[in-house]
């Protein structure tokens, strides 16, 4: 047996029994009578350790809380911020392991390995650290000593021991779990022998008959756009009457405070001084209990004006700073990959900086888990925008948002098709979410990837009823390079999960494969589609320069049958709009439901931007600033409202 290989080393005896911890800290006039009577009602209520409930109500701080528990244990408290543990007794352990537990070997001394622990030391954990130590390192193994330490000091000090390692893992960990699942690749070589042939049998088809292969084109490009607004109407109004369904169903029942589990809340965090005191304030507001929150902000370490202003806004104890090791790519996707390996909540959502999520949306993603199916890998809340009314971006952005996640990703949800979740307010299932390998570092529409790989591998993503408000991007150009990294890491899952067309269809079925083709690779089509079909119509049909030819090679009855196919796309894009009008019950933006060909025009340019991009800087990372909104707009639109909306702003460059 283990424990006859090994002798716990005394801790020293005790005169008598160690008093609780509570009686310790008032005893040392660390809390009064009074704090300790709220603390143990709140222990009862919740079901956490006491020292925890003190620690998220800031009555004590976490050395002192530690280090009187180093007495009540019998050992020595040591301070691993300063004095980091022997990295190589460290570096042939799991660190996953580590991290779960709060232990970290700190040194050996003699035969004696000496273990900094979060923990209540024990023969059981003992055993369990030297089970997990390599068979060399055992050998040299007599005693274990046990020495205290906080839950923080052990991550802290593992951070900075695999510093290299968990930035690399966070970039190539999903590549290494299997190199076709990451958009690092690119084109697989049967892939670009596919396009090689598409684009030899195109100069063929022209050689031949020019005029037939204009007509098959534009017939084919006509096709793709109608089909891809008409599977969005359908899917958006299969969504629209499944939500309505669901707002005559009776709330669900509050979980009571004892059953909820440990939640994590992932902030990445970039460039956002401007808006960190804001995020601390809206993260306050949730409406779960402090003592099982666990908040992760994930800053970039050379970002050093956000970390300054971060501690400025004295966040609570929930709130712990996550630094991000230098490396390529610099991505949302790779820092949150970081924080899933630091994460110790039973679930996880990601929030980005400017989000004001409904204050009991943890509660209702958990109850949600609780009455899902054992696929249920996701559950995405709803996003709009608190500054909806600011210019004709924010407009048009807002009825955009509000089809999308009030009624499509319903539908999606109701027809159990490929769900591409939203960059933010995604609630997770942790350990599945590691089971899939978390986020691809070098898809710049990591969100969209992780819902259709989820959707492969057989689990399923749900929707909730709960609205995270966010800032609209209210520029024009931080739109449209906004607009470019979306449709680019769409272009990009395309190319990911079209590499095995087998196993496509034999993960994701009949329905698995229509969906992805019409919403991932139809979604990017479409917008690039957009102003072929606009400039042959004008051309043809308003007599412009070109128009003849264009004639000459197109006949009239597909001319026809393509210009009603393109009015008809039009007139269900406003439709579309229209729908989250009545959803959202926001009458006042029905006009601008109007200009939904113009704004879609808008994501052409963004399209055919990203498209080049896709060829040359695959992995850029487009930043959007945020903190520009203004709320005090009526819904009425001026002249200058719209010219303020074109304005030129140069945006900040993130590097790839």
């Amino acid at each position: 047996m283990l424990a006859d290989r090994f002798a716990l080393a005394p801790a020293g005896a005790q005169a008598e029994p160690a008093p609780p911890i509570g009686e310790a800290l008032v005893a040392r006039g660390l809390i009064s009578k009074l704090q300790l009577r709220w603390a143990l009602e709140t222990q009862a209520r919740t079901g956490v350790r006491l020292g925890r409930v003190l620690l998220a109500a800031g009555i004590v701080r976490r050395q002192r809380l530690y280090e009187v528990l180093a007495d009540l244990w019998g050992c020595r408290f040591v301070d691993m911020v300063d004095d980091l543990p022997d990295a190589e007794l460290v570096s042939g352990l799991e660190r996953g392991l580590m991290i779960g537990e709060g232990w970290i070997p700190f040194r050996l001394v003699g035969r004696a390995l000496q273990v900094a622990t979060s923990e209540p030391p024990s023969e059981q954990l003992a055993g369990h650290v030297f089970a997990a130590c390599p068979e060399s390192l055992r050998d040299r193994i007599g005693s274990i000593e046990f020495l205290a330490t906080t839950d923080w000091d052990v991550q802290v000090a593992l951070a900075r021991i695999f510093r290299t390692d968990i930035g690399r893992d966070a970039a190539h960990g999903l590549s290494d779990l299997n190199p076709l699942l990451g958009a690092r690749v690119g084109l697989t070589l049967g892939q670009r022998l596919s396009l090689e042939v598409l684009v030899g049998a195109a100069a063929v088809g022209a050689l031949v008959d020019l005029r037939a292969l204009l007509v098959a084109l534009i017939v084919s490009i006509n096709s793709a756009f109608v089909f891809a607004v008409l599977f969005k109407f359908v899917t958006s109004l299969v969504g629209a009457s499944a939500a309505r369904k669901r707002d005559l169903r009776a709330a669900p029942a509050r979980v009571p405070d004892a059953e909820l589990p440990v939640y994590t809340v992932l902030v990445p965090l970039f460039r956002e001084a401007n808006v960190v005191a804001g995020l601390i304030e809206n993260l306050r507001r949730l409406d779960y209990p402090r003592e099982k929150l666990e908040i992760l902000l994930l800053m970039e370490e050379e970002d050093t004006e956000t970390i300054e202003a971060a501690k400025a806004a004295d966040p609570p104890d929930t709130v712990r700073f996550v630094l991000i090791p230098a490396g390529a790519p610099q991505t949302k996707p790779r820092a949150c990959n970081v924080g899933l390996f630091f994460a110790r909540g039973d679930y996880l959502v990601i929030y980005d900086a400017e989000d004001r999520p409904d204050p009991g949306q943890l509660r209702d993603a958990v109850a949600a888990f609780r009455a899902g199916e054992d696929s249920l890998v996701c559950l995405q809340a709803r996003l709009n925008y608190f500054n909806a009314s600011q210019n004709v971006l924010t407009r048009m952005f807002t009825l955009e948002y509000s089809y999308w996640f009030d009624c499509m990703l319903p539908g999606l949800d109701r027809l159990g098709l490929p769900i591409p979740l939203g960059g933010t307010s995604n609630h997770f299932d942790t350990a599945r979410l590691r089971e899939l390998g978390g986020w691809d570092a070098f898809n710049v529409t990591e969100d969209a990837d992780l819902g259709v790989r989820a959707s492969l591998h057989g689990y399923t993503v749900g929707v909730i009823d709960s609205t995270t408000y966010e800032e609209a991007c209210s520029k024009l150009r931080p739109w449209i390079r906004q607009r470019t990294r979306w449709i680019k890491g769409y272009m990009q899952t395309a190319i990911v999960h079209s590499r095995r067309p087998r196993s496509l269809l034999a993960e994701g079925g009949l329905r698995g494969v229509f969906g992805f083709l019409f919403l991932i690779a139809g979604t990017p089509v479409t917008f690039l589609a957009v102003p072929i079909m606009w400039l042959l119509s004008l051309l043809w049909y308003l007599g412009l320069p070109g128009g003849t030819e264009i004639a000459h090679f197109f006949p009239h009855p597909f001319a026809a049958i393509c210009t009603v196919g393109f009015i008809a796309g039009n007139v269900l894009m406003i439709a579309l709009n229209l729908l989250a009008v009545v959803r959202r019950r926001i009458y006042r933006l029905a006009p601008w439901a109007l200009v939904a060909p113009l704004y879609w025009l808008l994501h052409s340019w963004a399209a055919w931007r990203a498209l080049v991009q896709l060829v040359h800087k695959p992995f850029y990372w487009e930043k959007t600033p945020h903190g520009l909104a203004r709320v005090d707009f009526l819904y009425g639109a001026t002249l200058a409202e719209v010219m303020a909306s074109l304005e030129y702003e140069e945006p900040e460059r993130l590097s790839a």
